[in-house]
């Protein structure tokens, strides 16, 4: 063999084996891509989770933290309408109607998040008249309050934030959230197992579900087919303009001091009126003096949601576990529900004047304003239009389940004990 055909051989072979090599560098790095892209999807579908877990969570409210949705904070997204933080960390908004989309909106693709779709919620079977006392005690204030959020705390939400986070919190928060109470519907439902009306007492909280859920659905429809004829029609263009050019909004120093000063004139004014009316009321034990000791302590009730309202989307314990559960909510029903069965009892022990005049004015007024339906009925809308709706029964559940069953300990049975009238 010449050293010609010698020097071919060997170049064949190092080929080959160069080849060989490369196949196997190119296998290995495929291989690590393929890793890669699954653990980046992993960690995606990680994030968008919890994403969703912590938007449903704030559906209803954020407390305090609704009032940095300016600047940045750590959720780096607003109460509602909320924002989306995206790979490239820019911003994108998430339609008013983001949360109450047909079950599939939740997507994993971030682009998906900010396209806006109507809101078709689904037909409701027709349910005959019940003459029942389930149906009576289903008070229309809850499905009032639950409509009335689908049109504020929902649709217009975003435009009555432009011109001021502090009237889109009182309208949500102050007015709707006191407007439906949680508390006095558990109550009724513990008055009728008092009774032994227990089949009265499961169609009540059933009842009272479905109405609330469609009318908070009906209420966002509405809300949406009146805001695109007065868009279309050029009579309502306030969300084509940007924050900066709202000039109603109260987005500085002075502005902000006048309207604090303007509403702390007339809270003052209706505390004075309120007390005065009481001092000539109280001793009267009529359904007046309990009015207006109700009013005097309605404030603080909500005060105090909006402060609960800032555990939303927390989570449980420093790991933030069940970050989709709104613990500041959930705190606010419960408590109050416990609250207002106790004075329920108390009334029943004491049974005097004075004690039923001050009970019921603190039920009426603390525990009606502390918890809370329309709130309710948001987050759980929420959930079951998200990619998990089994959050929706279990919040339900877990809401319905702790109020009634402490409230069975604190004012039912005590009272068959004892065998109150």
């Amino acid at each position: 063999m010449s050293l010609q055909e010698g020097t071919t051989i060997m170049d064949l072979e190092l080929g080959v084996s160069g080849r060989r090599s490369f196949n196997r560098a190119g296998s290995a790095g495929s291989s690590l891509r393929r890793r890669s892209f699954g653990f980046t999807n992993a960690e995606s579908t990680q994030k968008d989770d919890d994403l969703e877990s912590e938007t449903v969570s704030e559906a209803g409210d954020t407390g305090d933290r609704a009032l940095r949705s300016n600047s940045y904070s750590e959720s780096s997204r607003q109460q509602l309408p909320v924002d989306n933080v995206t790979e490239t960390g820019s911003v994108v908004p998430i339609p008013e109607d983001a949360l109450f989309r047909p079950h599939g909106f939740w997507s994993h693709d971030p682009t998906a998040l900010a396209v806006a779709s109507p809101v078709f919620p689904s037909t409701m079977e027709t349910i005959s008249p019940l003459s029942t006392e389930a149906v009576i005690h289903s008070d229309d204030k809850q499905q009032v309050g639950s409509f009335l959020m689908g049109w504020f705390g929902v649709v217009f939400k975003g435009d009555i934030s432009r011109v001021s986070d502090h009237l889109a919190i009182g309208l949500t928060t102050g007015y709707l959230g006191s407007l439906t109470t949680f508390s006095g519907w558990n109550q009724k439902m513990l008055d009728l197992s008092v009774q032994g009306k227990w089949g009265f007492v499961v169609l009540g909280f059933l009842v009272g579900m479905i109405l609330a859920d469609y009318s908070i659905k009906f209420g966002i429809r509405t809300a949406q087919g009146l805001k695109w004829i007065l868009e279309m029609s050029n009579l309502f263009p306030v969300s084509d303009l940007p924050n900066s050019k709202s000039n109603w909004k109260a987005d500085y120093c002075k502005r902000q001091v006048a309207v604090l000063v303007v509403l702390l004139l007339m809270l003052g004014l209706l505390w004075g009126i309120s007390a005065a009316l009481e001092k000539r009321d109280f001793h009267s034990g009529s359904s007046e003096a309990q009015l207006w000791l109700a009013c005097i302590v309605g404030p603080f009730g909500v005060w105090i949601r909006w402060f609960l309202a800032r555990l939303n989307g927390r989570g449980l314990g420093k790991a933030g576990l069940w970050k989709w559960l709104p613990i500041g909510t959930l705190i606010a029903n419960v408590s109050a529900a416990c609250v207002m069965a106790a004075l329920a009892i108390v009334k029943k022990a004491v049974n005097t004047t004075t004690c039923h005049t001050v009970a019921t004015g603190i039920q009426f007024g603390l525990m009606g304003c502390l918890s809370t339906v329309s709130t309710f009925m948001a987050e759980f809308h929420a959930m079951s239009q998200s990619n998990h709706p089994w959050r929706a029964e279990v919040y339900a559940v877990i809401t319905i389940a702790l109020s009634f069953s402490l409230g069975t300990l604190i004012y039912s049975v005590p009272d068959w004990v004892m065998g109150y009238d």
